[in-house]
């Protein structure tokens, strides 16, 4: 009798055949089944990603299979997020372009086919975590065959599978974003990757830290949480990857010389070209001072390994620093980074871009206040009460003080240029309703601009910190329309320094109404540092002005009438770092004297021009703003204007209310 497994032997006769094909077809069936259920090789996330990973043309610049061998400084990193690896928390501080969203998406991929569990990620704000669900996410899954078969299809009445929820076999990714207190606490996770964690707001809907929130999911898994914090760096003292990386070893990419083997990683000030002559940068080792090429960086990136310059004081955590130095031929090139720099020179806001974005490092903010006499003989003469010629709108920002109201009107034109129009104090304070009339009245002032043409306010907006109720209710009164109640809160937030608005609930009459208030957050400390800049920027001479150069975008205009009291509130802070309890480098605005209503109304003021949308309006509206002020005399053919002069006003004014006597 032959034994189970051995073939059996064909004969002739009838249904013998048939008998013997059943057989061999069932022993088939079973090497099949055998092979199902087989566990999954023990593969790290790179070689998931290499085995597994397909870049679509649509998510990608380089379509087709992943290879790791792309970007060998992305392998380890991928690495200690695999199961096997003991880490559980990866802090990597990168340039752009150096293909760390790709490896991150990499491991969600390998989390969804070999270690399901409930995964959460986390993009600064929802809108975002949107837009990369649908350029990332999806094309990540229709991709590969083995996610796909793993997700659930998206279906109208399935709720497993939506835009910010990807239910599989063993667990869930949850997408959210780091303005949603709801999202970050709403469920255990098991893996955390926190993408861009330095444009994460302060709090999260005002109930903490972001990151703190999201990583407070994973505590019930102890050892065998996974926790991937990723970022390009922003301010010295505020940049929250920075401190995570300062904490950890602080690894460094470690390449060696072409020419003499030595070992180094690579740092901008060996990146040396003829001035003017970016094309000529070359790298040079610190070993033997020889010049390395370009094309030699893919053996260097090849031969390379992560080392350790620190000790962790965490040993559940390492981190990486990596510069666009180390992208890969065919990405940012050496050349392109020296000209990069060369652009970058003279302007504080492109050499913090380059810093951030391309070394991957922080930008240290001076903060330093101007000096106010300097500002008090740069100031201008210009019609009191009137808007000079590149003044295309106006904004105004209101500081509510115990026994008055001020207010500063700015006009602002191209690149941000902008002139103080006026300065009101209205007395008597939120207490007195003849002050709030005075306030109200302003809504519907006119200034007249050079050209003729009288303007009235856009948006004021109003400072909420002190008397809240009040300003509530005198914001319902006037309509949100022209009125944004504003709260300042700490903290530098380039991407969006104004958020909102949210519906607060709001106190009018005695009657607590739920939602009764729109209120704009501010990140005052980002246009605290920006109007400083701008008043640093160097200006054309009144040679070159007269010879038709154009003032800087962003230079700020003082008129004649800007008195020194003024001028000191105007410069009345400064930037200082100060060190936290834990000894970790924060930046802090500290006043120099006490009164600082000047910067202040600036600030809201500025606040009003991005709610109004003028950071990110199109060629098209500034032309069309520019055609609003043409004076209704202005002869398209020859050019010529008769210009029509604003009649003056007091060049301070204050308004004292009869309230109470």
């Amino acid at each position: 009798m032959s034994a189970p497994n051995s073939k059996v032997s064909r004969k002739s006769g009838p249904g013998l055949d048939d008998d013997v094909f059943a057989f061999e077809g069932a022993g088939a069936l079973v090497r099949a089944w055998s092979r199902g259920v087989q566990p999954d090789p023990d593969l790290t996330v790179s070689e998931w990603a290499d085995r597994h990973r397909m870049l679509a043309s649509r998510a990608s610049a380089e379509p087709g299979r992943y290879r790791t061998a792309r970007t060998p400084y992305m392998r380890e990193i991928m690495d200690r997020l695999s199961p096997s690896d003991p880490t559980q928390r990866i802090v990597f501080m990168k340039a752009a372009q150096v293909g760390a969203t790709e490896a991150g998406n990499n491991w969600i991929g390998f989390t969804i086919h070999h270690a399901p569990g409930p995964m959460l990620a986390v993009q600064p704000t929802v809108e975002l975590a949107k837009r990369n669900s649908r350029q990332r996410i999806d094309p990540l899954i229709d991709e590969s065959p083995d996610l796909r078969e793993r997700v659930k299809p998206a279906r109208s009445r399935d709720a497993g599978n939506t835009m910010l929820s990807k239910e599989f076999a063993g667990g869930i990714l949850i997408m959210t974003g780091a303005n949603s207190a709801v999202g970050l606490r709403s469920t255990p996770a098991r893996y955390i990757f926190l993408d861009e964690v330095d444009a994460y707001p302060a709090s999260a809907d005002e109930e903490g830290d972001p990151v703190s929130l999201a990583e407070a999911r994973s505590l019930t898994f102890s050892h065998r949480r996974k926790v991937f914090l990723v970022s390009t760096p922003t301010i010295r003292g505020l940049s929250r990857i920075e401190r995570e990386f300062e904490a950890s070893d602080q690894r460094r990419f470690f390449v060696p010389c072409p020419h003499c083997g030595a070992m180094h990683w690579l740092k901008f000030e060996r990146l040396r070209w003829e001035t003017g002559q970016p094309e000529t940068a070359e790298y040079f080792c610190e070993g033997c001072e020889t010049a390395i090429a370009e094309h030699h960086k893919t053996a260097m990136l090849e031969a390379g390994e992560w080392r350790a310059t620190a000790i962790s004081a965490d040993p559940a955590t390492v981190g990486y620093h990596l510069s666009a130095l180390y992208s890969p031929v065919g990405w940012l090139s050496w050349p392109r980074i020296a000209r990069a720099h060369e652009t970058a020179r003279g302007s504080d806001e492109a050499m913090r871009a380059f810093r951030n974005t391309i070394l991957g490092e922080t930008w240290m903010e001076t903060g330093e206040a101007p000096d106010w006499q300097r500002l008090a003989d740069r100031r201008e003469t210009w019609d009191a009460g009137g808007v000079p010629a590149g003044g295309l709108f106006l904004t105004a920002g209101a500081d509510v003080q115990k026994d008055r109201i001020e207010v500063d009107v700015w006009a602002w034109g191209r690149g941000l240029e902008s002139w103080l129009i006026d300065h009101l104090v209205f007395e008597g304070g939120p207490g007195d309703p003849a002050c709030w009339q005075q306030l109200a009245n302003l809504l519907g002032q006119t200034w007249m601009h050079v050209s003729g043409q009288p303007m009235t306010l856009a948006r004021l907006a109003i400072d909420t910190g002190y008397e809240t109720s009040a300003v509530y209710a005198w914001s319902r009164q006037v309509g949100f329309a022209q009125v944004a109640p504003v709260k300042g809160v700490e903290g530098f937030n380039r991407t969006s320094p104004v958020t909102g608005p949210t519906f607060v609930d709001a106190t009018i009459a005695g009657k607590r109404l739920r939602r009764g208030a729109r209120l704009w957050t501010v990140a005052t400390s980002t246009f605290k540092a920006e109007t400083y800049r701008f008043l640093r920027q160097d200006r054309p001479t009144r040679e070159e002005l007269e010879a038709g150069q154009l003032c800087p975008p962003g230079t700020v205009h003082l008129p004649n009438w800007a008195d020194g009291e003024w001028l000191k509130q105007f410069t009345a802070e400064q930037l200082v770092t100060v060190r936290t309890k834990r000894g970790f480098a924060r930046l802090e605005w500290q006043k120099l004297r006490e009164r600082n209503e000047a910067l202040d109304t600036r600030v809201y003021a500025r606040a009003a021009a991005w709610i109004l949308g003028a950071d990110r309006w199109p060629e098209a509206r500034w032309a069309d703003l520019e055609r609003q002020v043409a004076p209704p005399n202005h002869n398209e053919e020859t050019g010529t204007v008769k210009p029509k002069l604003a009649s003056a006003t007091a060049r301070r004014r204050s308004v004292r209310s009869s309230y109470m006597g």
